[in-house]
């Protein structure tokens, strides 16, 4: 949530506070009433009176955002060597994909790669890397599943 969402945040009886958003797992816009305890999620429900959702939400809606918090996130790069995924820095595995994907359009051209995006991502985030792959890989071949 951004310091914007944060401070238009209403407290509860109780101290939690809930936050109104619009939820990104697909193109629809349902709205969301995020609630909030020290700072951590604890629940999310179709916010009341939405003309998108009617105070509805999908299963993704309600308890997708739980991923944010589990223990088997990435923190950091990994790369291979030897066989065996090591942490690696940011410059160190930027220019291993880069060098990667050069070499593989080299050899077997643009088509050969594909973007798939995901519903998790921002519209913007979905719009650059169409760029990305359109511009820069040169091929169309772009999926996703928010495309219900």
């Amino acid at each position: 949530m951004t310091t914007t969402e944060m401070s238009n945040a209403e407290a509860t009886a109780n101290g939690t506070r809930e936050v109104d958003t619009v939820c990104s797992f697909c193109g629809v816009g349902c709205g969301l009433t995020v609630q909030v305890e020290d700072g951590v999620i604890s629940k999310v429900k179709g916010q009341e009176g939405n003309p998108t959702s009617k105070g509805e939400a999908c299963i993704k809606g309600r308890e997708g955002w739980r991923y944010v918090y589990s223990d088997k996130r990435l923190t950091e790069p990994l790369i291979r060597k030897n066989g065996e995924l090591v942490p690696a820095s940011w410059d160190e595995a930027l220019d291993l994909v880069a060098s990667r994907l050069g070499e593989i359009k080299s050899e077997h051209g643009s088509d050969a790669f594909g973007l798939f995006s995901s519903s998790r991502s921002t519209n913007e985030l979905n719009y650059l890397a169409s760029k990305f792959t359109r511009s820069v890989i040169g091929t169309s071949n772009i999926d996703s599943c928010n495309r219900a």
